[in-house]
């Protein structure tokens, strides 16, 4: 005589094979999960901003001022949003005493660089790419800090872009801003200090 599986057996057999395929649908979801995160931060994490030069809030080193050898100091980003199509970089000084005084605007930098060296040429197209303007020493490219005097704060801001400025060499400021408008997709700030 044959034994024949009873229905309860055959039911619990389906509940354990329709539990078996949950348990490996969600394994492979949460391995997908795991290694598309990396990804995921990079295009749309917090934008970051440095210098090997000095720390957030830090002093500016006298190599990068009118005191020293007045090169721009050298700069590091990451995690630029996701449809980032240029970048633009805007240093100024909120503590001049007639005014906001910008010492760099570089902009149409192109979105797949990560760094500046130091010492970016005062080209109106330097080598990393992009366009550079003209600051309030009234020169094409980077003019470094030289306060009257005391403690002032100075401004490195990196803007992403959904878009190319496509404006002329030697714009100022107030026109890349102004181009800018409706086209930032992402921004960050580093600031660094220098005393005289």
């Amino acid at each position: 005589m044959k034994n024949t599986p009873t229905p309860q057996i055959n039911k619990r057999d389906e509940i354990m094979k329709e539990n078996n395929a949950k348990s490996i649908c969600l394994m492979f979801f949460f391995i997908i999960i795991f290694l598309t995160l990396p990804f995921a931060k990079a295009e749309g994490g917090t934008m970051k901003l440095t210098s090997s030069a000095f720390d957030d809030g830090g002093m500016i080193p006298s190599k990068y001022t009118c005191d020293g050898a007045d090169v721009s100091p050298p700069l590091k980003w990451g995690s630029l949003p996701g449809g980032t199509k240029s970048l633009a970089l805007i240093c100024d000084d909120p503590d001049a005493p007639m005014g906001t005084w910008v010492h760099w605007v570089y902009y149409d930098i192109p979105a797949k660089t990560i760094d500046l060296p130091e010492n970016i040429s005062p080209d109106e197209h330097p080598a990393p790419g992009g366009v550079q303007g003209v600051n309030d020493f009234r020169r094409i490219g980077y003019g470094g800090p030289c306060p009257p005097g005391g403690t002032h704060r100075y401004y490195f801001k990196l803007y992403a872009l959904d878009t190319l400025l496509n404006l002329s060499s030697g714009a100022t400021k107030k026109q890349v801003l102004k181009a800018m408008e409706n086209h930032i997709i992402g921004h960050v700030q580093l600031m660094g200090r220098y005393r005289r």
